[in-house]
């Protein structure tokens, strides 16, 4: 029996590093989405949107709400993480993305954010804060079009669960 809890091995936490080659393969493939998604329709490819939010905050250790700020054709202005918080949660407030939206003209948003917990299934704070957002937006005419739940292997889309 160990003499003390250092003695034992502990299990990893969440993913391992990447290496430098991973990192590098990691910056090019979200260049190449972001491209796409800069001279193209973003919501007529939701699937690439999901794959841009998992390629950005997939591996995230901490959660990050982030928001791809769009204009009225619905390309890429932005993506911007807006949040961060801890392993269980993040606070956001409506005012900073109201206010982050009107600097940049935006029209359109779509939310992200991930669960360091791995899990992509939105919780019950993600739908209220997701009302919140929608509401306040709603005042300055800007349109709520998703809101990704990203995981490790899994992403959901709000929209698409109707829950939005």
């Amino acid at each position: 029996m160990p003499d003390s809890y250092t003695d034992t091995p502990s299990p990893p936490s969440g993913p391992a590093p990447l290496t430098q080659s991973q990192q590098a393969t990691l910056r090019r493939a979200l260049r190449l989405l972001e491209s796409q998604l800069t001279h193209t329709e973003v919501f007529s490819n939701p699937t690439a949107v999901k794959q841009y939010c998992q390629l950005q905050i997939g591996l995230e250790r901490d959660e990050h709400f982030c928001c791809l700020f769009l204009n009225t054709r619905h390309q890429l202005i932005a993506f911007e993480r807006l949040f961060r918080g801890t392993v269980d949660g993040a606070s956001v407030y409506p005012r900073v993305v109201v206010r982050r939206c009107l600097e940049l003209n935006a029209s359109a948003v779509i939310f992200t954010h991930n669960h360091p917990s791995g899990v992509a299934e939105p919780s019950r704070d993600d739908a209220t804060i997701t009302r919140r957002l929608n509401d306040a937006l709603a005042l300055i005419d800007v349109r709520v079009l998703d809101h990704i739940v990203v995981g490790l292997a899994e992403t959901t889309s709000m929209a698409e669960s109707g829950l939005l």
